[in-house]
């Protein structure tokens, strides 16, 4: 009797911890599914239950788990409190494999601690690739962990393309790379996790949610500090993304918004960008191919950096009109190829007095014909990295009469007899060397002028510029 009492006494007592145990479950959502795990090198320790944490049973490597029919579970635990995954060199990773139609629910953390009630990810890597490619999975585990390390979450659900939405992400001091290309792929994804830190790290964020093409609406991202590359292409594929989340920070770092939403061809307007201390390509490809996008945000740094917007823009086809460009002095191809490709663009204005080499290509392709705002003293230099060809100038400085040069197109020069000679004009002329200085400037509708040496020069009348080799 009193052998009975106490085998009944200790089934209670494990029915009770299983039911106070938050485990990871697999819960099957069609007949025959089933699923089991593939481990490199070093293999953690997993075990698996069928009856609700009554017997246990080790899973071991590529031991296939079937679900007969909907409904049916398994509860997964393990002790492993040095990591899932352990790094040594590189990942080695532990990764599950799935069949049919499968919900994940409970706690990941009981991979680590056997019961799921943990919130801190012992080691980098920990759940690397995790569910990497499992179509089969419809939802995915509670991940609580409020103390993220190096890669903890990096790939776990890529390329999952039967998951709709993601569970909630409470971390707020976050780690390099944790949450990198976490679904990226994840084609079936409309909803995304909130996302509350205030304080980034390197590619925390890279790459999180790429090519999520069900993905309508981000979260909010209200960090204010930023760090190397930590938003980089991270909505960057979301084509069905019609709005982009507010962006508050106003210093920025290396690449920090690098190809943010490329591809997002839904985008039709994009957040307000506040920041004046910018950052060597922070802005690099943020906006490229947003094809729908027809109003860009104001940009009010006065400080440039090197690359800085380089193709920020690039083939934004719906763009009519640049934002404003105030800064004064030009960085090392601060804005090269920023407006390329972008067809309907028509008007610009820019700050800056004098051409560096910080305007590569930067309006190569736009419209055929538009107006170029510009102080008085820019020099006129025209073709794909200057002003564009056939475009309208007008100068914007503050007490000076604003004059217009309109375009001239019958206007023609070559070079013959040591000389430059130009015909048609009906706008004043002007010779510039290739270093662009000016030379010569004449009056008169027709005339062959002289030129201190032999070289490359530009001849311009209103808005046609000709070069010409003497």
């Amino acid at each position: 009797m009193t052998r009975r009492f106490f085998l009944a006494l200790l089934m209670s007592y494990f029915t009770l911890f299983a039911s106070a145990s938050n485990y990871l479950t697999f819960t099957a959502e069609e007949d025959s599914s089933s699923f089991c795990i593939k481990k490199r090198e070093i293999y953690p320790n997993v075990e698996y239950s069928l009856d609700d944490g009554k017997t246990w049973n080790v899973l071991k490597n590529n031991l296939v788990v079937s679900f007969w029919k909907k409904g049916d579970k398994a509860l997964l635990r393990g002790y492993n409190p040095d990591g899932f995954c352990v790094f040594e060199g590189e990942p080695s990773y532990t990764a599950f494999h799935m069949q049919g139609k499968i919900a994940a629910s409970g706690s990941v953390m009981s991979l680590i601690d056997s019961i799921g009630e943990s919130k801190t990810i012992p080691s980098k890597y920990c759940f690397y690739a995790l569910f990497n490619k499992c179509t089969s999975l419809t939802q995915a585990p509670e991940l609580p962990a409020t103390t993220l390390t190096e890669d903890c979450y990096f790939g776990m659900f890529e390329d999952c393309t039967s998951l709709t939405q993601a569970h909630e992400l409470p971390a707020t001091t976050l780690a390099n790379s944790c949450y990198a290309y976490m679904f990226s792929g994840c084609t079936s994804l409309t909803q995304a996790s909130e996302l509350p830190a205030t304080t980034l790290t390197e590619n925390c964020y890279a790459y999180m949610f790429e090519d999520c093409t069900s993905l309508t609406q981000a979260p909010e991202l209200p960090a204010t500090t930023l760090a190397n590359s930590c938003y980089a292409y991270m909505f960057s594929g979301c084509t069905s993304l019609t709005q982009a989340p507010k962006l508050p920070a106003t210093t920025l770092t290396d690449e920090c918004y690098n190809g943010m939403f490329t591809y997002c061809t839904s985008l039709t307007q994009a957040p307000e960008l506040p920041a004046t201390t910018l950052a060597e390509y922070c802005y690099n490809e943020m906006f490229g191919y947003c094809t729908s996008l027809t109003q860009a945000p104001e940009l009010p740094a006065m400080d440039l950096a090197n690359f800085c917007y380089k193709n920020m823009f690039s083939i934004c086809t719906s763009l009519t009109q640049a934002p404003e460009l105030p800064a004064k002095t030009l960085a090392i191809l601060c804005y090269e190829g920023m407006f390329s490709n972008c067809k309907n663009l028509q008007k610009i204005k820019v700050g800056f007095d004098i051409w560096l080499d910080g305007t590569f290509a930067w309006l190569d392709c736009v419209a055929p014909t538009g107006t170029f705002y510009c102080p008085k003293g820019l020099p006129l230099e025209y073709g794909e990295d200057r002003i564009p060809e056939g475009w309208n100038v007008k100068y914007i400085d503050d007490g000076a009469d604003v004059t217009e040069h309109v375009s001239d197109a019958s206007f023609k020069a070559w070079a013959a007899d040591g000389k430059i000679t130009y015909t048609g004009a009906t706008m004043p002329v002007e010779i510039y060397d290739i270093n662009g200085r000016l030379v010569k400037k004449m009056n008169e509708k027709s005339q062959s002028v002289d030129v201190p040496q032999h070289g490359i020069y530009v001849v311009k009348s209103g808005n046609v510029s000709l070069k010409v080799e003497l």
